[in-house]
């Protein structure tokens, strides 16, 4: 896959239905500034709450707006490979440049069978589009490692990139190690994609990115600042950008009748919410997420803020797109009445 910047897109509801005008508009703001390619229903998609009509359906959406203008990778990935390899068989037809296989969740294969029975499948019947192994230990409780890797990257010429998000910089550099140079490795971790291309026993070309949502633009040239080795510009942008990277999982100490309690809001509750704010296409999430906590909706909130204050030029795009105030928006109550829970 080329280097550079993809958006893990989100998918916008209405009514509880995909919003097809929605989704229209939002890939129309990726395109329009100049996204390296997008990433349909992957897990910010909210792939596990989608019918596979309604999966294919968004696919096929995206890979035709995309056609010719930026690429397209379609989350294909499940816990069933039989699944995994019809939808693949779809994305291929809908003309998807790439496909992204997160490790199998809940029922926890190993690295082997990862590699035998579940990837290895999928580039052997179709071998000529690009196949994305995405590693996420913390969402799914599995882990393709860096060696099974490296013997799928040896095979198969069309598994030459992985989505590393295991934020363990050790296993990322024993990933370049053992897979060599060619790899492409791109950042699933916003907060960590800085630090992932300017180690050089990483070595990073880019990052599917949360955040990119919101900011496309001001992601894309970070990355593009990295690739070219403007450390100082780069550094700048990750300085206005950090904000919202940590937004990506908001944490939150909440207080019971019994005590304490720890409340994680995870992608892409956070980012939906703060789209909502500012007037683009959301629709909140399906259950069972629900909606952010007072604590966690004021931590959204006092972020975009401390963004627009500071670097109004991150949020400028948007506000041009959507023909929104910013400022307006992020000061008016109105504008997130009902996106937190009344108690915990």
């Amino acid at each position: 896959m080329q280097p550079g910047c993809y958006t893990a897109l989100i998918t916008p509801f209405a009514g509880g239905a995909v919003d097809d005008a929605g989704l229209r508009q939002i890939v129309s703001f990726q395109i329009e500034n100049g996204i390296t390619g997008l990433l349909a229903v992957g897990t910010t998609g909210e792939s596990p709450t989608l019918t596979w009509e309604e999966h294919n359906r968004v696919i096929a959406m995206v890979a035709g707006m995309t056609r010719g203008r930026c690429l397209c990778i379609a989350g294909t990935g499940s816990n069933n490979t039989a699944e995994t390899l019809e939808g693949t068989r779809y994305a291929v037809a809908a003309g998807a440049d790439a496909v992204l296989l997160v490790d199998p969740y809940y029922n926890g294969p190993s690295s082997l069978e990862i590699r035998r029975e579940y990837v290895a499948p999928v580039a052997e019947t179709f071998p000529d589009i690009h196949v994305i192994p995405y590693v996420i230990p913390g969402r799914t409780g599995a882990q393709l490692l860096p060696e099974d890797l490296a013997l799928l990257h040896r095979r198969y010429p069309n598994v030459h990139t992985v989505k590393e998000a295991t934020g363990d910089p050790a296993n990322m550099r024993r990933t370049r190690a053992c897979c060599g140079p060619d790899l492409v490795i791109l950042s699933g971790d916003d907060g960590m994609t800085f630090e992932m291309m300017n180690d050089p026993a990483i070595a990073a070309a880019g990052v599917i990115s949360v955040i990119s949502n919101i900011a496309p633009r001001a992601v894309g040239d970070m990355v593009a600042h990295l690739a070219a080795g403007e450390y100082e510009e780069a550094a700048s942008l990750r300085h206005a950008l950090d904000p919202l990277f940590n937004l990506v999982t908001v944490k939150t100490t909440e207080q019971t009748p019994f005590g304490e309690v720890v409340c994680r809001a995870r992608n892409p509750l956070a980012v939906k919410t703060l789209m909502t704010v500012l007037g683009m296409p959301s629709g909140g999430c399906r259950r069972p997420i629900g909606r952010m906590t007072a604590k966690g909706l004021e931590t959204v909130l006092s972020a975009a803020r401390q963004v627009q204050e500071r670097t109004p030029e991150i949020f400028a795009p948007l506000a041009d797109f959507f023909n929104v105030d910013v400022t307006a928006r992020l000061q008016d109550p109105v504008n997130w009445r009902g996106l937190a829970y009344d108690a915990y």
